[in-house]
């Protein structure tokens, strides 16, 4: 019997489950949108009903007796307020909702860093301060947390990728003196592990419900985008993933931590390697003001990629750009405009292609090793016009990402605490 280890990725519209031979290869996967149980994506109770369905489906297509461990990614900075028994006191605060309290701002902003992801709005350490003040407050959890606590029935744990905007010192791997400076009550936040390590096994109401054995492991998780990352397979510094979606989004592994907050930069560890990375506000949403997808399809048909246009693009849809340039006021640059609409894609194409060898070699300039190889995702990944461009201006191996799911990248993380713990 070859065992298998499950990954669960819970997002912003549903949950997704996979299950991974100990070669990587996907022993099978299931997906269920949350808003099958209700229109609220924000109630916990559907979050775990998405879960539960995943998990059931995914279960009843493979041999659930040889599963040996579980783990669990969650959407990044999404806090969860839960009593002492893990039940939900509040609905959470999500990854992109922002904690409107200067003066919960202003403290952060005075005791924290400058280079600590626990700043803005949005970060966890917002949310956990604007959170403790609630009645019979026994812990804050990230998502992921919540949800590998009603495996395990352990609501004190968390990992180090998902500590992260909640102010965790992922160098020192402590909870630093400054959150207590901050008014934070440090009881409240929970104890931190490696991404991968063993918390537990699951409870015997789980392993009943799920028809599994009572001694899987339940392992230590990470976030929505740690997880995808590691689904591509990427593993050694140098590796670069470059996500094509509707923001140009770039990620390369580090031997050492980068720490720039004027570029929105800092650093997930990985065990004793780092994944730094930033995100450009160009990309495919620029793209679709100009062209709907269909006629960006013909379009790219037509386009030589071994030429170039001569075009000097920088296209962002709006002034401002954050990463590989910090300039709020950056004006987009989409002109001369060709006559030809092919040629003007071909420019724009160009253009982000530019942008994203501008940013592995900002990583590079901050601390970063050089690029070795890329991986793509999202899907400006499918356009053969584009990926020819991209691989030109770059000038290293690509890639194929051998997964683009977060479940699979959470799933190594399974098959790493199994292996570790003698379970694969």
């Amino acid at each position: 019997m070859t065992p298998l280890v499950v990954g669960i990725d819970i997002g912003t519209s549903g949950a997704r489950a996979v299950a991974m031979r100990r070669d990587f290869s996907i022993a099978g996967q299931a997906a269920v949108r949350l808003d099958r149980f209700g229109q609220n994506p924000r109630q916990p109770l559907i979050w775990w009903q998405a879960v539960q369905a995943a998990l059931a489906e995914l279960l009843a297509g493979i041999d659930r007796t040889a599963v040996r461990a579980v783990a669990v990614d969650g959407t990044s900075g999404t806090l969860l307020p839960v009593d002492s028994a893990g039940r939900p006191l509040a609905e959470p605060l999500m990854y992109n909702d922002k904690v409107d309290d200067a003066d919960i701002l202003a403290i952060i902003a005075r005791k924290a860093p400058e280079a600590s992801a626990a700043h803005g709005a949005t970060s966890g350490l917002a949310k956990a301060l604007w959170f403790q003040q609630l009645p019979g407050i026994g812990r804050m959890l990230h998502q992921a947390d919540w949800i590998a606590g009603n495996l395990s029935g352990r609501f004190d744990v968390s990992d180090e990728n998902n500590a992260l905007k909640t102010g965790y010192d992922v160098e020192a791997r402590r909870w630093p003196d400054w959150i207590a400076a901050t008014g934070m009550r440090m009881d409240l936040l929970p104890r931190i592990v490696e991404p991968g390590d063993v918390t537990g096994t699951l409870t015997a109401t789980m392993a009943d419900l799920f028809g599994l054995s009572h001694d899987v492991a339940v392992v230590a998780g990470t976030t929505d985008g740690c997880a995808s990352f590691l689904a591509t397979g990427a593993a050694a510094a140098g590796d670069g993933v470059t996500a094509l979606g509707s923001s140009l989004t770039i990620k390369i592994l580090s031997d050492r931590p980068i720490s720039a907050p004027r570029f929105g930069i800092y650093s997930h560890r990985l065990g004793d390697i780092w994944l730094a990375g930033g995100a450009s506000n160009s990309g495919g949403k620029v793209l679709a003001q100009h062209f709907p997808l269909a006629h960006i399809i013909e379009l790219s048909a037509a386009i030589d990629p071994t030429t170039e246009t001569g075009l000097d693009y920088y296209p962002l849809g709006t002034p401002g750009e954050r990463f590989p340039i910090a300039d709020p006021a950056l004006p987009p640059r989409l002109s001369p405009r060709p006559a030809d609409d092919a040629d003007y894609l071909k420019a724009m194409l160009e253009g982000m292609a530019s942008i994203e060898a501008l940013g592995y070699g900002r990583l590079a300039e901050l601390g970063a090793p050089a690029l070795t190889s890329v991986r793509s995702v999202g899907g400006g990944a499918a356009n053969p016009a584009w990926t020819d461009i991209r691989q030109r201006k770059l000038g290293v191996a690509f890639l194929p990402a051998l997964s683009d799911e977060a479940a699979a990248g959470t799933a190594r993380l399974a098959l790493k605490g199994a292996n570790n713990a003698g379970l694969a």
